[in-house]
C-alpha cells in the first residue's frame, strides 16, 4: 500500500516538473526584440555631390544612386503633416494598383489624340516615395526625378508646356540639347508602347501615361541622354510631356523601374545586366541618404533569393511568393501560402513596391497576423487607432521596449524584421502602430517601411528578388 502511494507520489512530481520546463520553455521559445522610441522624423535637409559634366565611366563600372525621400521637398510641413500626406499618397497608390490588376479595367482615354488606349502606370498622383537628381541631355540639366519600381516608362516635364504641374528646378528644354532625337511614329521603340500615338506634322510618335486618380502626361516619345553623377547612360527612351496633369511633389518626372519592356533597367540591360539595388534607412534614426546601385555590384554577396512569379496580365509588377509568416518565433496559424497565391488569370498574388509605404495584406492573413502580434504585445498599454491603423500602442514616457519578433517567409528566404519595420511612430507624443493593413483586394503588397535596412536586390536576369540585412552601410 506504502509502495503504491509512494509511486503515485513519485509520478505526481514528475508530471509536475514536466509541466514546470514545458511552461519554461514555451515562455523561452517566445521570441522578442527591442524596439527603440523614436519620434517622427523631421524632413531632411538635401545635399547632393556638386553636378557638373564628367566624362562617362566604361560600361563595366556600376552606377550609384543617392536617394532621397520625397518628403524633403516639402521642408514648411511639420512632421505630422507629412505623415498624414505620406498615408494619402499610399491610399491612392494602392488603390491604382488594384485598378491596375481588377479583370474589368478598362483603360481610361484622353479625347482628342488619337489614342484608342493608354499605358497605365502603378504610381498614382507622384506617390513614389524616393527621388534622386539626374542630369537630362547635353549639356545635362539636372532635375529631381522619383524612381518608382510600380510604373515603367521613363519622363519628364518639357517645354513647351500646354500644362505643367510646379516643379523645383526650370522645365527641361529639348531645343537646347544636342543629343534629343524625336522617335519617329513607326520606330520599333515606338511599338513598345502599349498603344502609340504620332503626331501628323511631324511624324513623332507620342505617348501617354495614365494614372489610377485620372491624372496623365503626354507628350513625345523620345531618345535623350541621362547622367547619374559621372556616368553617363545614351538613347534612353523616355516621354518628353508637354501635357501633364497631377501632383507630382516638386519632382521633374520618373524613372520607371518596372518589369516592363520600357522601363530603366530593362531599356538598359545589357549595360547593367538588369540588376539593380537599393537600401532605405529607416529615416527615424538615420540621417543619411538611401542608395541605389545598377549593374552586377547591386548583387549583396549575403542576400537571400526569392523568385520572381510572373502576372501573364501585367508585365510591370515584381510578383514574389509568400508562404508564410512568423510572430515570437512561431507560424501564425491563418497565415497560408494559398491566401497570396497569384492565379493563372492574374489574380491575387503578392508585390513588392518601392513607393508604397504600409505593407497591405489579404484580409484574412492581415487579421490572423494581427491577432498574434496583439497576443503577443499583450504587456503594451493600448492607444487608439490611427488612420488605417487598428493596432497601435501608447509608448509615452518609454526609452526602449521589448516587442515580438515578425518574420516574412518567402520560397527561399526568411526575411526577419527588425522591430523598427512593424511598429513606427505616428505622432510625436509616444503612439506607436502596427505597420500593416488589411486589404479587401487580392493583391497584396510588400511596402518600404518593412523593406527599410535591407538592400533588396532586383536580379531580372537571374528573374529573382534579394533581400541583405543591414544593407545600407
Amino acid at each position: 500500500m506504502e509502495e503504491n502511494y509512494n509511486k503515485r507520489t513519485l509520478l505526481f512530481l514528475l508530471l509536475a516538473i514536466s509541466f514546470t520546463l514545458s511552461s519554461t520553455t514555451t515562455t523561452t521559445l517566445f521570441q522578442t526584440q527591442t524596439l527603440p522610441i523614436h519620434s517622427l522624423p523631421n524632413p531632411s535637409t538635401l545635399s547632393w555631390p556638386q553636378e557638373s559634366e564628367q566624362e562617362s565611366l566604361s560600361d563595366s563600372e556600376p552606377l550609384s544612386l543617392q536617394l532621397h525621400h520625397i518628403d524633403s521637398l516639402s521642408s514648411n510641413k511639420t512632421p505630422q503633416q507629412l505623415f498624414h500626406l505620406r498615408l494619402q499618397r499610399d491610399a491612392a497608390r494602392v488603390q491604382s494598383f488594384n485598378l491596375a490588376v481588377s479583370p474589368n479595367h478598362s483603360r481610361p482615354l484622353r479625347s482628342g489624340t488619337g489614342f484608342s488606349s493608354s499605358i497605365v502606370s502603378g504610381l498614382s498622383q507622384g506617390s513614389g516615395e524616393y527621388f534622386t537628381r539626374i542630369g537630362v541631355g547635353t549639356p545635362a540639366k539636372y532635375v529631381f526625378m522619383v524612381l518608382d519600381t510600380g510604373s515603367d516608362v521613363v519622363w519628364l516635364q518639357c517645354a513647351p508646356c500646354r500644362k505643367c504641374y510646379s516643379q523645383a528646378d526650370p522645365v527641361f528644354d529639348p531645343t537646347k540639347s544636342r543629343t534629343f532625337a524625336g522617335i519617329p511614329c513607326g520606330a520599333p521603340l515606338c511599338r513598345r508602347l502599349d498603344s502609340a500615338g504620332c503626331n501628323n506634322k511631324n511624324k513623332v510618335c507620342q505617348y501617354q501615361v495614365s494614372y489610377g486618380d485620372g491624372s496623365f502626361t503626354f507628350g513625345d516619345f523620345s531618345t535623350e541622354t541621362l547622367t547619374f553623377r559621372k556616368t553617363r547612360v545614351t538613347r534612353v527612351a523616355l516621354g518628353c510631356g508637354h501635357d501633364n496633369e497631377g501632383l507630382f511633389v516638386g519632382a521633374a518626372g520618373l524613372l520607371g523601374l518596372g518589369r516592363g519592356r520600357l522601363s530603366f533597367p530593362v531599356q538598359t540591360g545589357r549595360r547593367f545586366n538588369q540588376k539593380f539595388s537599393y537600401c532605405l534607412v529607416d529615416r527615424s534614426a538615420s540621417a543619411k541618404p538611401s542608395s541605389m546601385v545598377f549593374g552586377d555590384s547591386a548583387i549583396s554577396r549575403i542576400a537571400r533569393f526569392t523568385p520572381l512569379l510572373k502576372n501573364p496580365k501585367l508585365d510591370t509588377f515584381y510578383y514574389i511568393e509568400l508562404l508564410g509568416i512568423s510572430v515570437g518565433g512561431a507560424s501564425v496559424r491563418g497565415v497560408s501560402a494559398s491566401l497570396f497565391k497569384l492565379d493563372p488569370a492574374g489574380n491575387g498574388g503578392v508585390i513588392i513596391d518601392s513607393g508604397t509605404s504600409v505593407t497591405r495584406l489579404t484580409r484574412p492573413a492581415y487579421i490572423a497576423l494581427r491577432d498574434a502580434f496583439r497576443l503577443g504585445a499583450s504587456h503594451l498599454k493600448k492607444a487608439p487607432e490611427f488612420s488605417l491603423f487598428d493596432t497601435c500602442f501608447d509608448l509615452s514616457g518609454l526609452t526602449e521596449v521589448k516587442v515580438p519578433t515578425v518574420v516574412l517567409h518567402f520560397r527561399g528566404a526568411d526575411v526577419s524584421l527588425p522591430a523598427t519595420n512593424y511598429l513606427i511612430p505616428v505622432d510625436n507624443s509616444g503612439s506607436f502602430c502596427f505597420a500593416f493593413a488589411g486589404t479587401m483586394s487580392g493583391l497584396s503588397i510588400i511596402g518600404n517601411i518593412q523593406q527599410q535596412g535591407f538592400r533588396v536586390v532586383y536580379d531580372l536576369a537571374g528573374s529573382r528578388v534579394g533581400f541583405a540585412p543591414r544593407g545600407c552601410v
